[in-house]
């Protein structure tokens, strides 16, 4: 057979069990299945299969997943979330536009342990649009921060996204993990910036009300107590993973051991909050797990019945620039990120897109740190982005998607204005993991 007609049979019959309703995880097993059969020989390709599934779950590469979950939802559950919240909410005192910048650092902080962009714009929507409202607040500045912060969630490291996308490209997860370091502090300029200049331009965008005033005492003591633990844990994960000090699983375990530790400390501990926090933790991780196992057998029959070197040859044989080719793969990136969330587009397109990447030229650490910025934007890209529609659902009655879409552009511009940077500048990826 040749590569289009494999490609298109692999291909398609996902498509069209996608199509029925079925979860992209069981439609690509299905699959796989059929694949097997086809390409490996019937029952000595199925027993094959399951070898080569049942052994990528192995990997030890996996374990940082659960165990960063699990600190996100300790986070969530236990409330150290709302304490760091509430603490930087005070800090910042009569800053203008103060509680958008609230947003943007909390949330940041939150959705960078919790992992989930939608979970995080849904407790974001809920818990800080309505406070913003009732402030006066035009609604761009209380919900463009909140959209924003996805795109920080899923780059700045402990992320449970990279190290699955770094499991399924098979590229170094430490490295990936570290990698995100730089731009995304960056973004996070970048998104702090553009609230400045929103309020610079209308100062009645986010109007100043009375707060109580705090000594320097009490500023200080309330840094110690409700900021610097939390942070701290963040800092020491990613700081021991780029000493050499803590592999990455050996950084989600301490992570999650010293949220949990803090947890107890702050009396935030019962049997519900671990109940839940655990719950949490493992249904996502089954999925990915599902995930893990379809998305290695998919990669190893497109590479058994020649379709990802024919694609290959035929995506290269147009002599386009690589520049060019890049821009083709993140367009699709976006395309498809207005109908499928993250996971399954990785799953979709890690097999194809990494090993044209890697012809291409394109350093494989720095090609997955764009592609997990092209997932984020196409997350909140007008008019299908699934963020757009968790926003509207969490959102006041009267908020209208003409609204949502206003404060979405000025930071899908901020993360595209990266992604250029990116280009640009290797370096900003790749600095930190070299050293």
């Amino acid at each position: 057979m040749e590569w289009y007609g494999a490609l298109g049979l692999l291909l398609g019959s996902i498509m069209v069990l996608m199509a029925t309703g079925m979860p992209v995880a069981l439609a690509f097993l299905a699959a796989n299945i059929l694949g097997a059969w086809v390409f490996m020989g019937g029952g000595a390709g199925l027993t094959q299969l399951l070898n080569n599934g049942f052994g990528a779950l192995t990997s030890f590469a996996l374990v940082p997943i659960p165990l960063f979950l699990l600190m996100g939802e300790l986070f969530f559950f236990t409330g150290l979330g709302t304490r760091m919240f509430t603490a930087i909410d005070r800090l910042l005192g009569r800053v203008p536009g103060r509680l958008s910048y609230v947003t943007v650092i909390g949330g940041t902080g939150f959705s960078t342990l919790s992992g989930s962009s939608m979970g995080s714009t849904a407790l974001l929507g809920s818990l800080m649009v309505p406070e913003m409202n009732a402030r006066g607040y035009k609604k761009h500045m209380s919900i463009g921060p909140i959209l924003g912060t996805g795109g920080l969630a899923i780059i700045i490291p402990p992320s449970a996204l990279a190290v699955l996308l770094a499991t399924l490209a098979r590229i170094d997860v430490g490295a990936l993990l570290i990698a995100g370091v730089v731009p995304g502090l960056i973004l996070a300029g970048l998104y702090l910036l553009t609230i400045w200049v929103q309020v610079r331009i209308d100062p009645e965008a986010a109007p100043a009300y009375e707060v109580p005033a705090m000594s320097l005492g009490e500023k200080l003591g309330l840094v110690l107590r409700d900021v610097v633990p939390m942070l701290s844990i963040m800092v020491l994960t990613v700081a021991g993973m780029i000493g050499g000090i803590f592999t990455p699983s050996e950084a989600a375990a301490f992570g999650a051991l010293g949220v949990l530790i803090l947890a107890g400390i702050y009396g935030g501990i019962s049997v519900e909050s671990l109940r839940n926090s655990i719950v949490g933790a493992l249904k996502v991780t089954l999925m990915a797990y599902l995930i893990v196992f379809g998305s290695a057998t998919f990669s190893q029959l497109m590479a058994f019945s020649g379709a990802s070197s024919g694609l290959v040859d035929w995506a290269t044989g147009f002599a386009l620039s690589p520049v060019t080719m890049l821009l083709v793969m993140f367009g699709v990136l976006l395309v498809l990120g207005m109908f499928m969330e993250q996971i399954s587009i990785m799953l979709l397109t890690v097999p194809i897109f990494f090993p044209l990447a890697t012809d291409l030229g394109f350093d494989p650490v720095w090609f997955g740190l764009v592609m997990l910025l092209a997932l984020e934007i196409s997350f909140t890209t007008p008019p299908f982005g699934l963020l757009l529609f968790v926003m509207k659902g969490v959102a006041p009655p009267d908020t209208t998607m003409r609204d949502i879409y206003t404060a979405a552009f000025p930071f899908i511009g901020c993360s595209l204005l990266l992604v250029v940077l990116l280009i640009l500048v290797p370096e900003l990826a790749l600095w930190l993991p070299g050293r």
